[in-house]
C-alpha cells in the first residue's frame, strides 16, 4: 500500500522533473550565446542520440528486451513514426524558438500543444468539445496573443521566426502524444521513446552530417551535458516512476512548473523582461492547458500530454 509521505515524495519529485525541463532550455539559450557554430541541429542530434542510447541500455538492464521490440514490424513502424514526425519535430523546433527567441516563450507556446490534440480528436474521432475544451482554447490563444503583442493590436513583442517555430513545436508536441499511444500499452515507453529518439537523432544526421567545428570550452560540454542529463535522462527516470504514485491528472498540473521555471530563469539569468500583460498572457496558456486535463472518470478519450521525453 502506498502512504501518504511516499505519494508526497513523488509528487515533489514529479515537480522537480518539470523544473528540470524548464531549466534545461535555459542551459540552450546559454550553449547558442556562446558561438553561431552552435545550431539548435546541433544540440538536437547529440540530445536525442545519447539519450536514445542511454534510455535503451537502460531498458535492456530492466530486461524490457528493446530489441525483441522493433522485431514487431509494427511496432517498428511506428516507433520509427513517433521519432520521426514526433519527437523530431518538438526538439528541434522548440531549440530553434530558443535560439531565436528565449526558454520562456519557446516553452509556454509549446504548452498549446493539446489544443492541437484536441483539434485532431474532434476531426477524427468525433470527439465532442466540452464548454470547459471551447473556453480553454479561447484563453490559451488569448494568452499566445498578449505574449506576441504585449497586448497591443499594432506591434509584434516576439519575432515571427519565435512564432512559427514555437507553434510547429506545439505541433510536434500534439503529435508525438498522438503517435504513440497505442504501442504504450503494450511496451515499455522506456523502450518507445528510446528507440524513437534514437531514430530521430540518425534521421536528422542523415539530413545534415557535416557541421562546423565545435568550439572546445568547457562551458559549451557542461551546458550540453546539462541538456542532455537535466533535461532529458534524469526526469524521463524521475517521471516513469513518478506516475506508479501520482495520479496522471496531478502529474499534469505539475507540469506548470516547467514553464514557470524557465520563465523565472529568463528573467533572472538572462535579463528578460516581462511586461505585465506577458504575465497574463502566460498563466492564461499554461491554465488553460491544465484545465483539459479536468477530464470526467467516465470519459475515454484522454488528452494529457505525455512528458516522459520531453
Amino acid at each position: 500500500m502506498v502512504t501518504q509521505k511516499t505519494r508526497r515524495l513523488w509528487t515533489f519529485l514529479a515537480a522537480m522533473a518539470a523544473v528540470m525541463w524548464g531549466i534545461s532550455g535555459l542551459f540552450a539559450k546559454g550553449l547558442f550565446n556562446i558561438s553561431p557554430k552552435m545550431t539548435p541541429m546541433w544540440l538536437t542530434q547529440v540530445r536525442l542520440i545519447i539519450s536514445g542510447i542511454v534510455l535503451l541500455l537502460a531498458s535492456s538492464g530492466l530486461k524490457h528486451k528493446p530489441i525483441k521490440t522493433l522485431k514487431n514490424k509494427h511496432n517498428a513502424l511506428v516507433i520509427l513514426s513517433y521519432g520521426i514526425f514526433g519527437l523530431l519535430p518538438v526538439q528541434l523546433f522548440y531549440f530553434m524558438c530558443i535560439k531565436v527567441a528565449n526558454a520562456s516563450i519557446a516553452t509556454i507556446l509549446q504548452f498549446i500543444g493539446p489544443f492541437f490534440v484536441l483539434g485532431y480528436l474532434t476531426i477524427t474521432h468525433k470527439q465532442v468539445m466540452r464548454r470547459l475544451d471551447i473556453i480553454a482554447a479561447i484563453c490559451a490563444f488569448l494568452g499566445v496573443f498578449l505574449l506576441s503583442t504585449h497586448g497591443q493590436f499594432d506591434h509584434l513583442a516576439i519575432t515571427p521566426a519565435a512564432l512559427f517555430w514555437g507553434l510547429l513545436s506545439a505541433v510536434g508536441e500534439a503529435a508525438y502524444t498522438l503517435i504513440p499511444v497505442n504501442i504504450v500499452k503494450k511496451e515499455s515507453s522506456m523502450v518507445v521513446t528510446g528507440w524513437g529518439m534514437l531514430f530521430a537523432g540518425l534521421s536528422l544526421v542523415i539530413i545534415q552530417p557535416q557541421f562546423q567545428a565545435i568550439p572546445n570550452k568547457s562551458e559549451v560540454w557542461l551546458y550540453t551535458a546539462a541538456v542532455v542529463i537535466i533535461g532529458t535522462i534524469i526526469p524521463f527516470q524521475i517521471m516513469a516512476n513518478a506516475l506508479r504514485y501520482v495520479v496522471p491528472s496531478t502529474a499534469s498540473l505539475l507540469d506548470a512548473f516547467e514553464p514557470f521555471s524557465a520563465t523565472i530563469g529568463s528573467v533572472l539569468v538572462f535579463g528578460l523582461i516581462m511586461m505585465p500583460m506577458d504575465w497574463v498572457g502566460a498563466v492564461l496558456v499554461v491554465v488553460a492547458a491544465m484545465a483539459l486535463n479536468i477530464i470526467p472518470k467516465k470519459r475515454s478519450n484522454k488528452i494529457g500530454q505525455n512528458k516522459l521525453s520531453k
